[in-house]
């Protein structure tokens, strides 16, 4: 049994890694901080954190830490002597990044430094992978967008992502340190709290209220459903041929907005969707070219976004009568509303 270390571990994507990896039977310890960046008043954080581990908490290590502490971070790794580290802990909203900006760059930027210190320092750690982002590349300027595609990204968060996986790559040359970089697009899936747009979306249909689409709902990306990515990084992990390489973990589609809503209104009849000017700031999009992850880690995702879709409605529909806690809680009533 090998010992795999994920920074960010009860987080969402961390969470469905640490699952995939239980199954291969190695010893799973979760460095988080539990930090919440959404007011807990939306988004039902601990009622989604138990269903994160439900049947295998008992089979996990939690060590409450934060990766911007870089002494609690070092007795933690020379504690456990993880073989590979798997960093997912940072501050996961871009728009969150742009408004604090401080705040993106400590816990996207300084907490990689911290563990790349500490790795150059210790012997036992075999690859260590980071997860950066699509943020990285700003707008599309062809489809499906690889890994050499120009990276001009347009906000903090990639701009911090992007200077996270440049250190990443120095460390590595010049101290021996085995990486591989990974970049998800637009994640969603049961348990996510950070209100995403995926997120929004889903528990809107479900109240009954109004899908805004902004500009038409003409802009793309590239959804991927959380237990393919989570494939992805365990891949990632172990695979040879990942040694010091970046890869797109993806669905590999570019579907638009109004697509994910107009499925939406197919899972629950009499959605409504109205349209408003675009009032965000976001990089155009679209599909990633996942060619790459295919054929040197044999990525294969599984999930079509209707195929997503309806796993995520299902997972909120099993939820609203199961836990008790739930029932007294404001996603229950809107549950309840279309019942």
């Amino acid at each position: 049994m090998a010992t795999v270390l994920i920074t960010g571990g009860a987080g969402f994507i961390g969470s469905y890694v640490a699952r995939e990896l239980i199954k291969k039977g190695e010893q799973v310890v979760l460095y988080d901080a539990f930090i919440q960046y959404v007011s807990p008043l939306e988004n039902n954080y601990c009622i989604h954190l138990k269903e994160r581990f439900k049947g295998i908490l008992d089979k996990v290590i939690i060590v409450r830490g934060d990766t911007r502490n870089k002494n609690e971070l070092r007795r933690t790794i020379l504690k456990y002597k993880p073989e590979r580290i798997i960093h997912l802990a940072a501050l996961p909203l871009a728009d969150l990044a742009d408004t604090h900006s401080e705040e993106a760059l400590e816990s996207i930027l300084h907490g990689t430094v911290n563990i790349l210190d500490i790795l150059r320092d210790v012997g036992f750690v075999k690859r260590f992978v980071y997860t950066s982002s699509s943020m990285i590349y700003g707008d599309f300027m062809f489809h499906p967008a690889d890994e050499e595609h120009p990276k001009n990204p347009k906000d903090i968060y990639g701009g911090t992502k992007l200077a996270g996986e440049i250190l990443v790559q120095s460390y590595g040359r010049r101290y021996e340190i085995e990486y591989t970089i990974i970049r998800p697009s637009a994640v969603y899936g049961p348990t996510d709290v950070n209100r995403r747009v995926s997120q929004i979306f889903v528990e809107n249909a479900l109240r009954g209220e109004k899908l805004v689409l902004h500009n038409g709902g003409k802009s793309k990306l590239d959804f991927t459903y959380v237990k393919d990515v989570a494939q992805g990084f365990v891949l990632a992990t172990y695979r040879p041929e990942a040694k010091n390489e970046i890869f797109n973990i993806t669905r590999g589609e570019g579907r638009s907005l109004r697509e994910y809503a107009e499925i939406l209104q197919n899972l629950l009849p009499g959605v409504e969707i109205v349209e408003q000017p675009a009032n965000v700031f976001r990089p155009e999009r679209g599909a990633l070219d996942i060619s790459k992850a295919r054929k040197l880690l044999g990525y294969e995702p599984q999930y079509s976004l209707e195929e997503g879709l309806r796993e995520y409605v299902g997972y909120f529909k099993k939820l609203k009568n199961r836990k008790p806690e739930f029932r007294n809680s404001r996603l229950f009533r809107i549950l309840n509303s279309e019942s």
